[in-house]
């Protein structure tokens, strides 16, 4: 019995080794190593098809209803546009909810890599149930009042970081063309800082 025991003990080891010496350090994955040899490690990795998804955006819509999509196409990034909510009135838990669902997933992947999470708050998180909303670019900028813009800009990030998105389509900086609204003036040298 106590040979059985010791033969057991020793395949244990063995098998522990084995998963030990197996195990693949990624480089891509360990904060202390210089960002150019995480980043060339990551490419290194990487199919052709998980290089093409990763420049990929998809609407918030289509990675809640169509998650494999997320894992299928290596999506790198989902945007919620105008008026695209989690649910009517949400509050900013459904938001942080909705985005680390999406997240979970994007992680689940063979590379683990997030996908970056945008949202279109050009005039506020106007998108959130309660979230501040302020007056479009254009009507900003006709208070040639940048101190104010700036502070704008700050209240709109807090707003948004607190729902667990780490990135805004805003400001929009450019001249009067087409979505005139979105622009502080035809004169570029408006805000220019």
């Amino acid at each position: 019995m106590k040979k059985l025991r010791n033969l057991w003990f020793i395949i244990l080891i063995i098998a522990y080794w084995g998963t030990v010496v197996v195990a693949e350090y990624l480089k891509y994955k360990d904060p202390k190593q210089p960002l150019n040899v995480r980043i060339e490690d990551l490419l290194g990795r990487m199919t052709l098809a998980e290089k093409i998804g990763q420049m990929s955006q998809i609407e918030r819509k289509i990675a809640l209803t169509n998650p494999e999509a997320l894992k299928t196409y290596f999506i790198g990034s989902v945007l919620s546009g105008g008026g695209s909510v989690p649910s009517p009135l949400a509050s900013t838990e459904a938001w942080v909810n909705m985005v680390n669902g999406i997240q979970k997933v994007a992680l689940s992947t063979r590379l683990g890599i997030p996908v970056i999470y945008g949202i279109d708050a050009v005039h506020g998180h106007n998108n959130v149930y309660k979230a501040t909303v302020f007056p479009h670019n254009v009507g900003l900028g006709a208070t040639r009042d940048p101190a104010l813009v700036k502070k704008i800009g700050a209240a709109t990030a807090l707003e948004v970081r607190a729902t667990g998105i780490p990135y805004v389509f805003a400001p929009c900086v450019a001249i009067q063309m087409g979505r005139c609204y979105e622009s502080y003036s035809e004169d570029q040298r408006l805000f220019k800082q």
